[in-house]
């Protein structure tokens, strides 16, 4: 059994760890570095991965955005500044010398709840709420990536032309209504300029009823996404994470507005159980399905 080198390369943090039979076995954690500045970010692969790499067959990386070919890329290339056409695949086989793939992190995330809730889901999505939405696909039991690593960009599904311009370009993305920092921009009328998606959502939990309204709209733009990847892809399970996701009441919430559709667009509906590491797990179990 081969011993992977699994990265997880996120907006806020830049995790390493040896994984075998998708167990974790030593892992390295730095926050992710605010320089947009590429070899900044390279040094910092350098002195996170070389330590490990001697006890590794393959490097498998869970990346934030859309890998294309190995070129780290995004819908919003502006969320990744200077990190846009990082070739971050050639970049991390040259630091470790091992053979190196890579795929976007909520599609290493779906590929570890596939496998958390056992298999027991041949058509799974897993959608996360977080920063963003980002959503991964496992169809008739495969890791559905895409030829140019979009497969699973749910976040940017259609939800209401009228609404706010999200930073694809396009105006009223899920992203844009229904993720946490788009919780905080809604609140900011209400709570004040400093407004966060974590200020709305305590404000949601002790009762107040504009953070209830505004919580209560993101949950029912997750359920109508739900339901919409449901009536195309025939889904079993629909798994939700990410913080948002997996915040207190916020699962029953996305349940109640999709209760109120038809029973044709209600999948089972799951927690996340694979947790922060669900990345590097993920990732690294997807790599054994192709050194088989």
């Amino acid at each position: 059994m081969n011993t992977c080198l699994a990265v997880d390369l996120g907006g806020t943090k830049l995790a390493a760890a040896l994984v075998r039979g998708g167990e974790i076995i030593e892992k390295h954690q730095v926050e992710t570095l605010s320089s947009n500045n590429p070899d900044v970010l390279k040094i910092a692969l350098h002195d996170l991965l070389l330590p490990l790499s001697s006890g590794a067959d393959v490097v498998a990386v869970a990346s934030t955005g859309i890998i294309n070919n190995g070129i780290l890329t995004a819908l919003n290339p502006d969320n990744l500044g200077g990190l846009d056409q990082f070739p971050i695949q050639s970049a991390i086989a040259d630091i470790t010398g091992l053979p190196t793939q890579v795929i976007n992190d909520a599609q290493a995330a779906a590929w570890a709840e596939f496998h958390a809730y056992e298999a027991q889901y041949a058509n799974l999505a897993f959608i996360t709420v977080s920063t963003g939405v980002g959503a991964g696909l496992v169809l008739d039991g495969k890791l559905v990536t895409g030829s140019r690593g979009i497969a699973g960009h749910a976040g940017h599904v259609l939800a209401d032309p009228s609404g706010p311009r999200c930073g694809c370009g396009r105006n009223g993305c899920v992203e844009a209504i229904a993720s946490g920092s788009a919780i905080g921009r809604a609140g900011v009328p209400f709570f004040g300029e400093s407004t966060t998606g974590k200020d709305v959502y305590s404000h949601f939990l002790a009762g107040d009823k504009k953070a209830i309204a505004i919580v209560e709209r993101s949950a029912s733009t997750i359920a109508q996404l739900v339901a919409d990847l449901t009536i195309s892809l025939d889904l079993d399970a629909v798994v939700i994470g990410g913080s948002v996701g997996l915040a207190e009441n916020y699962l029953s919430t996305v349940k109640d507005a999709l209760s109120l559709l038809p029973k044709v667009y209600q999948p089972t509906l799951l927690p996340a159980l694979s947790g922060a590491d669900a990345g590097l797990i993920g990732v690294s179990l997807w790599a054994d399905t192709k050194t088989k």
